[in-house]
C-alpha cells in the first residue's frame, strides 16, 4: 500500500535540511547544532498535529542509549590504558618499524585498527587508538588532523571484515531468519558464517589504506598540532628561539674499551660544550644524572649539543651517533620530559647557593642548560652572544631564570616548591603509573571477554572495564571525567531523537518507497547499486542498525520480484550502511572530530570520494565472492 506524505514527514524532512546545512556551513558548533535539533523536535512534539516528532518522556534518552554509554566506557578504558604508560609504548613501537613519514605511519595505524574493529565495536577500538595516534604526532611532529582520519575510516571499514565486526552485521542473520518466514522454499536465504564476508571487508580496509596514502596530500586536513607540552616545539627550536642555544638531543653509543671511561659526566660537558641529559647502562636508564657520574662502558648517553660538534667529538673518541633517538626516544618524547623554565623568587633557600652546591639534578630532576639574568644568557655552551660559563657553580640570585632540561613528572611536583616559581605551564603534569599496567591489562581483557564470549550489553560490558580500572586506582574518578569527549556525547545523544522520528513518522518508509518507485525496471545490477546508495544515505541521518532494519526486508522484496538473490540484497544494506564517512553523525567520526580539530567541509572533502570507492569496492567484492 502507498504511503502518502504528510505533515509531519514534510516537517521531519525539513528539520533534516535544516540540520544538514548547518553542520555543512558551521553556524553553530556542531554539538550545539544537534542539541538545537533535538530541543526543536521535544517543543515541535508539544503542537497536536506533530504529537509522534518525539516522545518529550524519552526525549533524552540518546544520553542513556547502549552506543553513548559504550563510547563513554571505552574512552576511560583508553585513558586507563594510557596512564601505565601502555599505549605510549604501542605509539614507540609504532615508531620503531614505521619511522616517522605519513606513508609508512598510516598503514600500520589504520592496518592495526582495521583488524582491531573486526571483532569489536570499531568506536571502541578507534578509541582505544586515540591516545596512541595523538603520541605519535607530538613525537613526528606531523598534524593529528592528518592521522586520526585514516584510522577513524579504517575502523569504520573494518567493521565489515566479520560478522560481528558492526551492529548491522550481527543484526543480518536474525533478519533474514525473519524474512525467511514470508519466502517460499526456493528461496530460502541461509545465514552468513563468521568470516563470510572477510574478503569484502579485507578489500575495503585496503581500499582505504591505499586511498589515504596515495591521495592524502590532497584530501587530508593539515590543521596542524596544539602544543602539547611545554616542548610541544622541539627542544631544539625552543633554545634556538629563546636563548640563542643551537642544540639537538642526540643519543650516542659509547661502546666496550672507550677511552672515555671513568671521565665524570660533568668534565666531558664543561670540555666539550654540550649537556649529558641521560645515561643507560646494563639495562638501567637515569634521566639528568649527576655531574659526578663516571662514564661506564658500555653504554648510551643522551646528550644535548650541536649535532655536528657533537659528531666531530665522536669521530675523535670512536663513539655512535644514532640519526634517531632509540633507547630514549619514548623516555625523552615531548609528552614525557623538555625544556621548561623556572624562577628564583626573592624568599628562595637557593639564593646564594649553586646548582653544584644543592646537587640540582639528584635533588630536584633538573638538568641546568642555562641562567637568564639581567638580559643576559649564562650557559656552558659557547654562543655568539656570549661565552662558556660553568654554570654549575654559578650562586643563584633573587629573579634568575634557571632553563632546564627535566621530566615533567619532576616539574610538577616543583609546582609545590616555595624556593621556585615555575614558569613553564603548558606541560602534562599527568602522573603515569606504570606499576598499575597489571590491573589495567585484567579489566580491560575482561571486558573484551565479556564482549566476544557472552550475551551482555556492550555498554555494561565495557563499564564492567572501565569500572574495574577505577577501582583498582589505575585511573581516579576525575582523571575518568576528564577522559571523556563530552562533545561527542552530546553530538551522538542529541542527534538519536532524529534518528526515530525519522523513522517513526514514517519519513524513512517514505523516501524508500519514493526512491524503489524509481528503481523499478532496472537491471538487477543496478538495482542492488540503487540500494546500496539508498541504505548509504539513511546511515547518515539515522542509525545504522534502524537502517538496517528498515531496509532488509525492503531489500529482500526487491530481489525476489527482480529474480535477483535475495541474500546478497540483504548483505548488500548491512555492509553499505558501514559507508558514513560524509559527515560526522557516525559514533567514530564524532569521537575523532574534537581532538583532530576537524569541521564538516573536511568530511566532506575527504569522505566524498571514499563513499565512492566503498560502493564500487564492496558492490564488485560481493558479486565476485558470493
Amino acid at each position: 500500500m502507498p504511503i502518502e506524505l504528510t505533515v509531519e514527514m514534510i516537517v521531519v524532512l525539513a528539520i533534516l535540511g535544516v540540520t544538514v546545512l548547518l553542520f555543512i556551513t558551521e553556524f553553530f558548533r556542531i554539538d550545539f547544532t544537534a542539541i538545537l535539533v533535538m530541543i526543536s523536535l521535544g517543543v515541535l512534539s508539544q503542537f497536536p498535529a506533530l504529537s509522534s516528532l518525539a516522545d518529550t518522556s524519552r526525549l533524552f534518552e540518546g544520553f542513556a542509549s547502549n552506543a553513548v554509554i559504550s563510547i563513554i566506557a571505552v574512552m576511560i578504558i583508553g585513558a586507563g590504558l594510557d596512564k601505565t604508560g601502555l599505549m605510549s609504548k604501542v605509539a614507540g613501537t609504532i615508531l620503531k618499524y614505521g619511522g616517522k613519514t605519513e606513508v609508512r605511519i598510516i598503514p600500520i595505524i589504520s592496518g592495526t585498527v582495521g583488524v582491531i574493529s573486526s571483532f569489536m565495536q570499531n568506536v571502541g577500538a578507534a578509541a582505544l587508538f586515540l591516545p596512541v595516534v595523538s603520541r605519535i604526532s607530538v613525537r613526528t611532529e606531523l598534524p593529528l588532523s592528518r592521522l586520526l582520519m585514516p584510522m577513524g575510516f579504517c575502523a569504520i571499514l573494518g567493521g565489515t571484515m566479520t560478522m560481528v565486526g558492526s551492529s548491522p552485521l550481527i543484526l543480518l542473520n536474525d533478519l533474514i531468519a525473519t524474512s525467511n518466514t514470508a519466502l517460499t522454499a526456493d528461496q530460502q536465504m541461509e545465514p552468513f558464517s563468521l568470516f563470510a564476508v572477510t574478503p569484502v571487508g579485507v578489500c575495503l580496509v585496503l581500499t582505504g589504506i591505499l586511498y589515504f596514502v596515495l591521495l592524502g596530500r590532497w584530501v587530508l586536513p593539515n590543521h596542524g598540532n596544539k602544543d602539547e607540552a611545554g616542548a610541544g616545539q622541539s627542544v631544539r627550536d625552543y633554545l634556538k628561539k629563546i636563548y640563542g642555544l643551537k642544540s639537538d638531543l642526540v643519543e650516542v653509543v659509547v661502546p666496550q674499551g672507550s677511552i672515555l671511561r671513568g671521565q665524570t659526566f660533568g668534565d666531558i660537558m664543561l670540555a666539550h660544550n654540550l649537556y649529558i641529559v641521560g645515561s643507560y647502562h646494563r639495562g638501567q636508564r637515569w634521566f639528568t644524572p649527576l655531574l659526578t657520574t663516571k662514564v661506564e662502558d658500555p653504554c648510551r648517553l643522551a646528550i644535548l649539543g650541536r649535532r655536528k660538534v657533537i659528531q666531530d667529538i665522536a669521530d675523535v673518541y670512536g663513539l655512535e651517533v644514532l640519526p634517531e633517538l632509540d633507547i630514549f626516544a619514548e623516555a625523552y618524547a615531548p609528552t614525557v620530559a623538555g625544556v621548561a623554565e623556572v624562577v628564583i623568587p626573592p624568599d628562595s633557600n637557593l639564593i646564594g647557593k649553586s646548582a653544584r652546591d644543592v646537587t640540582m639534578r639528584k635533588t630536584y630532576g633538573l638538568g641546568l642548560l642555562a641562567v637568564h639574568r639581567g638580559g643576559e644568557t649564562l650557559s656552558l655552551v659557547e654562543t655568539e652572544e656570549h661565552e662558556a660559563t660553568d654554570i654549575g657553580q654559578e650562586p643563584f640570585r633573587a629573579g634568575d631564570t634557571l632553563v632546564a632540561f627535566t621530566v615533567w613528572e619532576n616539574l610538577a611536583r616543583l609546582t609545590k616548591d616555595r624556593d621556585f616559581v615555575v614558569v613553564t605551564s603548558d606541560f602534562p603534569m599527568e602522573e603515569l603509573r606504570p606499576h598499575k599496567v597489571a590491573w589495567a591489562m585484567i579489566f580491560f581483557l575482561i571486558a573484551l571477554g565479556l564482549i566476544l564470549f557472552t550475551d551482555m550489553r556492550l555498554s555494561l560490558a565495557l563499564l564492567v572495564g572501565a569500572g574495574g580500572m577505577i577501582a583498582t586506582n589505575v585511573l581516579r574518578i576525575d582523571e575518568a571525567y576528564e577522559a571523556v569527549s563530552w562533545q561527542t556525547v552530546f553530538l551522538l545523544a542529541s542527534l538519536i531523537p532524529l534518528g526515530q522520528a525519522v523513522q517513526n513518522t514514517g519519513t524513512a518508509a517514505w523516501i524508500a518507497q519514493q526512491i524503489l518507485a524509481l528503481l523499478e525496471g532496472w537491471p538487477i545490477w543496478a538495482l542492488q547499486a540503487g540500494v546500496a546508495v539508498l541504505a548509504t544515505a539513511f546511515t547518515l541521518v539515522m542509525s545504522n542498525v534502524g537502517a538496517t532494519v528498515l531496509l532488509v526486508p525492503l531489500a529482500v522484496s526487491i530481489a525476489v520480484a527482480a529474480g535477483g538473490d535475495p541474500a546478497i540484497f540483504a548483505l548488500t544494506v548491512a555492509i553499505s550502511t558501514s559507508n558514513s564517512f560524509l559527515i560526522p553523525t557516525h559514533q567514530v567520526n564524532a569521537l575523532i572530530m574534537g581532538p583532530a580539530g576537524y569541521t564538516v567541509t573536511d568530511f566532506l572533502r575527504s569522505g566524498s570520494l571514499m563513499t565512492i570507492l566503498f560502493l564500487v569496492v564492496s558492490l564488485v567484492m560481493m558479486n565476485v565472492v558470493f
